[in-house]
């Protein structure tokens, strides 16, 4: 068994920690608000640090799992940061999504350390992490992604290898932008199904065995119809994945036209009161124009 550490128990971190610490791993775990960390500690087997560095010293393997590249930055590095308490050959995953830019700067910086990185953003949403069945995508090189991958297998379904630093975070922006067009594709179908008369929850009940089925209509479609959209991943959180995608595919030169105007449903979705409703709250802006 592994001694690890885990930084960030929001609704991905806390279970994600907890599955390290169900398979018998030894866990230390650090999060802003101490009250969380508390929290996790009265449910799993485990302790708390009161900084990163802490709840990094002595660990094979740190993860963190926050919310942008600044709290990445925030929790990584700095006199109290996960990388001034790692230990020389140890490794700092971080499963946050964040730009490919910060994972190449904290993968240089994990160089100067002596210790390895791995960027590896996931999918699957809180469901994902509850149940321990996330997709982990990894930036980073061969023997360090082995050897963390026994690691991440204990929360993830598939962890797989997408390149050098920063191909993790570029392979999460291309899950984010499918999503973005299969949600708004979904919503306007069974808007559709619906004005026309239809029985919504038999029209996915035939097409989900066609070719439009598809991971957001087996888990979204029924709870789409029923105008429920509190399933975890928020539109917040959405909007600023697809920020980072916007500025990379600039930088690039790719085009993404449908994004851009999903992206500013999402907005609207924002101004009607929706921050935290989950991305398939599409559906609310055709259920409800």
């Amino acid at each position: 068994m592994a001694n690890t550490a885990f930084i960030g128990l929001g609704v991905m971190g806390f279970p994600m920690a907890g599955h390290l610490a169900s398979k018998g791993h030894d866990v230390t775990v650090y999060n802003r608000t101490a009250a969380k960390a508390a929290e996790w500690t009265k449910k799993y087997k485990g302790r708390s640090a009161p900084t990163p560095a802490e709840a990094a010293k002595g660990a094979d393997f740190v993860f963190m799992c926050v919310g942008n590249d600044n709290d990445v930055r925030a929790v990584a590095l700095g006199p109290t940061g996960a990388l001034a308490g790692m230990k020389r050959g140890a490794i700092l995953a971080d499963h946050t999504t964040a730009s490919a830019d910060l994972a190449r700067e904290l993968d240089a910086a994990a160089k100067e350390k002596e210790v390895e990185f791995l960027d590896a953003p996931v999918s699957g949403g809180q469901a994902g992490a509850e149940n321990g069945q996330l997709t982990v995508m990894v930036g980073g090189e061969q023997g360090p992604f082995e050897r963390a991958k026994t690691i991440m297998d204990c929360y993830g379904r598939a962890v797989t290898l997408m390149g050098p630093a920063g191909s993790g975070q570029l392979t999460k922006m291309v899950n984010q932008i499918c999503i973005a067009g299969l949600v708004q594709g979904l919503a306007e179908g069974l808007n559709f199904a619906v004005r026309s008369g239809l029985d919504a929850e038999k029209v996915l009940a035939v097409i989900s065995k066609g070719a439009a089925q598809s991971w957001q209509m087996e888990n979204r479609g029924k709870t789409m119809v029923q105008g429920k959209y509190d399933f975890g991943f928020a539109v917040d959180w959405m909007r600023k994945d697809l920020g980072i995608c916007f500025e990379h595919a600039n930088r690039i030169g790719a085009r993404l036209p449908v994004t851009a105007i999903i992206d500013q449903f999402y907005k609207e979705v924002q101004l009607r009161g929706g921050k935290r409703h989950d991305t398939s709250s599409l559906m609310s802006l055709l259920a409800k124009p």
